[in-house]
């Protein structure tokens, strides 16, 4: 059995040490574009920022870790056109010869690309790029760019375009860099993945830290500054039908990601929301022994349906599957809730389930409550405010979505997995004070924060009864 998958990330790592844990004997093969497979993308803010203090620490495994299990790597290494009919994979080596392999199943993980907005300068003929200190961010080689910029250009000032979290982190890594920030975003407030009052606070995070941020804010032109300008660059937006302009050494676009799906779409595979692959529940594309994974595919999400999330656990968890059931297994995977969190300087924000415009939109009937609590007892030293946010279903009492917004010591992360947890088996949002959950003044209190969120929506739900 010669299994292969295409892209050395999340899903197609996954799957390709999936098929080595169950079958030793089978014959695995990754081709990936770059020479980083199993690299964390997501940690890349952390070493622009210098917490992570060298690039290869990034690596969720050495090269040497993963032909370690067996599995052969094909580095620098392009998929040029799958035959489907003929189970072959057309490919392009480093050196630029080409290259014919058979395989007896397929997965295609080849992720997802940035987003490049329609700003004159960035694209197209003429077009700024990272020589002159203008940046997308998205794979090592970026990376590399922006580094050689801090490093050999030493700016002063960055222009962050985009506020998600990918910018929001970005915004943290530059200015603990020492670069004075901007941050434009072009929706009313910054991480829209959170309803607009716990935006505002992650702005106002954002502010107290220095950060000059433009919402409503759509960037149109960047271009080199002018001889005396206090940057190099020159970024021009429309807000609220004016035109402003700011300038600075580097610029930065990180607006989002969409699936790369080229590869698939050539070789017959269906493609689905927002133009991703079209996957059932076993990862199969519907091609002939083809399956896909990961950001290049359509998300099953438990609330929605079908949508389209990228997420590395997500990754993950879909090229588990698609490793085992290459193998003939009959693994499914059992949907998303889109949790999600960010640390934002000292604040973190997180996301699970739906927020309330988006229960509606699926045709529930939501309530959202607001309301606030301690991480642990207010007499233990060092106690945060915790803000939350509520979302059920007023019919049934279903538990439907929760946000927090708190400081990076408030433990924002687990307690949104408390959440996560109670969605997935379909809880109502009362049963979550039944939940027996730990306490000791220093780490909590006997009414857990969370709970504390339920109780307050229930309280709510009562009053508007009564």
């Amino acid at each position: 059995m010669h299994l292969v998958m295409i892209g050395g990330s999340d899903a197609g790592i996954s799957a390709a040490l999936r098929a080595r844990e169950l079958d030793s004997s089978a014959d695995v093969t990754v081709v990936v574009a770059d020479a980083y497979p199993n690299f964390s993308i997501c940690g890349i803010p952390y070493y622009v920022s210098g917490e992570v203090t060298h690039w290869r620490n990034l690596a969720h495994r050495t090269v040497a870790d993963l032909e370690a299990t067996g599995m052969t790597l094909r580095l620098d290494t392009t998929a040029r056109r799958i035959d489907v009919p003929g189970r072959k994979l057309h490919l392009t080596r480093p050196a630029g010869e080409d290259e014919l392999i058979r395989y007896d199943k397929l997965v295609i993980g080849t992720g997802a690309v940035p987003v490049r907005p329609p700003i004159d300068g960035l694209d197209g003929r003429g077009a700024l790029g990272p020589e002159d200190g203008v940046h997308v961010l998205h794979t090592m080689g970026d990376t590399f760019a922006v580094m050689r910029t801090i490093e050999e250009a030493s700016p002063a000032s960055a222009i962050i375009i985009g506020a998600g979290y990918v910018g929001l982190e970005m915004a943290d890594a530059l200015t603990a860099r020492g670069l004075a920030v901007t941050q434009l975003e072009q929706l009313p407030e910054v991480l829209a993945t959170v309803d607009a009052e716990l935006g505002a606070l992650v702005r106002a995070e954002l502010a107290a830290q220095g950060v000059q941020v433009l919402t409503g804010t759509t960037a149109r032109r960047i271009s080199r500054a002018s001889a005396g300008a206090a940057g190099r660059l020159r970024v021009e937006a429309v807000t609220a039908g004016a035109t402003v302009e700011r300038t600075a050494d580097l610029v930065l676009v990180v607006t989002g990601v969409r699936p790369d799906t080229e590869l698939a779409a050539s070789a017959g595979a269906r493609l689905g929301a927002r133009g991703a692959i079209q996957v059932d529940p076993a990862m199969q594309t519907g091609l002939p022994d083809v399956l896909a994974a990961g950001d290049c595919v359509v998300t099953h999400h438990r609330l929605l349906g079908e949508t389209y999330l990228p997420l590395g656990t997500t990754a993950h968890k879909q090229g588990r599957v698609a490793g085992e059931n290459a193998l003939g297994g009959r693994r499914r995977f059992v949907g998303s809730l889109g949790t999600q969190v960010v640390k934002i300087f000292d604040q973190a924000a997180a996301r699970t389930g739906l927020r309330h415009d988006e229960a509606a939109a699926a045709g529930f009937d939501p309530l959202t409550i607001q309301s606030a609590a301690n991480d642990h007892k207010a007499y233990y030293p060092g106690s945060h405010r915790i803000t939350m946010r509520v979302t059920g279903d007023r019919r049934t009492g279903r538990l439907l979505g929760m946000q927090l917004f708190g400081h990076k010591h408030a433990e924002i992360a687990k307690r949104i997995d408390i959440a996560a947890a109670a969605i997935f088996n379909n809880m109502t949002v009362e049963a979550i004070s039944d939940l027996d959950l730990s306490y000791t003044p220093p780490l909590g209190s006997p009414w857990e924060a969370v709970q504390m969120g339920a109780q307050a929506w229930d309280r709510e739900v009562q009053s508007l009864r009564r």
